[in-house]
């Protein structure tokens, strides 16, 4: 069995000078001893070159290894919301619990994250009391080339924002299935955050305004099959297209130009470098 290690992340200097830049390649296998982000002209690859093949969840768990290895000690981080996001959560707890890290203080995108963070003792904050943020690591939905994406399936989607925004860089952990060559090119769930007054009203202006992409929109609903309540006690509009989003920045802005509109799910050029986990092993993409 081939072993996978991994170095040290550059430092924040380094990733801030990725952005703002097209998302580029090379590759980076086992034996190769270091990893520079500083070259922003590259993708790098972690193969594992020997059976059997990781378990999705294995793979997540050292694609979320790796985006910790980003994390310093002193740091305030943003913690993400969903399956990927709670691999990095439980680490940063294990390396807090060692003394390997210390004075990290988080701020949660969701309820969940939440209590997952409490019961690590990983210190919490908010964006009100720590309204700077030097990293981010979360998960998404869909990553096209550019590293645009779409997140908020999981229904954390304005509070992931939120944090994400503040955030001086952006780690995005995802598996390969979550590629795209469009954002909506999954005809999966592209969220929609609405107030739930006239949320009906919403829903139809939603899909007249996609009606050339086929769009198809679903309140969002829960297993007891009552609408689905976000954190902030709204309702979430799920958009299925049938054909990718031509231009999202357009998209976006006609999306929030919709009055009971409070958040969507595109998140257009904030992440700062994409961690990739796939059958074979692990890509980090970078801007």
């Amino acid at each position: 069995m081939a072993s996978l290690s991994f170095l040290s992340p550059p430092s924040s200097s380094s990733l801030s000078s990725l952005h703002n830049t097209t998302p580029s390649s090379s590759r980076l296998f086992l034996r190769t001893p270091s990893l520079n982000l500083r070259a922003p002209t590259k993708i790098f690859s972690l193969k594992a070159q020997s059976a059997p093949v990781l378990t999705q969840d294995e793979l997540k768990k050292i694609a979320a290894d790796k985006a910790v290895e980003y994390v310093k000690s002193g740091m305030v981080l943003g913690l993400g919301t969903g399956s990927t996001a709670a691999f990095v959560v439980a680490k940063l707890g294990e390396l807090l619990k060692t003394g390997e890290l210390t004075n990290i203080i988080g701020v949660p995108t969701s309820k969940r994250t939440e209590e997952q963070a409490r019961s690590l003792n990983i210190p919490l904050s908010i964006l009100d009391d720590h309204p700077h943020i030097d990293l981010a690591i979360d998960g998404a939905d869909e990553v096209d080339p550019l590293l645009n994406l779409v997140k908020g399936r999981g229904g954390a989607l304005l509070r992931e924002k939120m944090v994400e925004a503040a955030s001086d860089e952006f780690v995005v952990v995802a598996d390969e299935t979550k590629l795209v060559d469009g954002l909506g090119g999954s005809k999966l769930a592209m969220p929609v955050e609405v107030v739930q007054f006239c949320w009906k009203f919403n829903l139809v202006r939603l899909q007249e305004l996609f009606k050339d992409e086929g769009v198809e929109a679903k309140l969002r609903v829960g297993e007891d099959g009552k609408p689905y309540v976000t954190d902030n006690f709204n309702y979430i509009v799920d958009l299925y297209f049938e054909n990718p989003i031509k231009d999202g920045y357009a998209a976006g802005k006609e999306i929030s130009g919709l009055e009971g509109v409070v958040e969507h799910g595109l998140f257009l050029d904030m992440a700062t470098a994409v961690i990739i986990a796939g059958k074979t092993g692990v890509e980090v993409k970078s801007k």
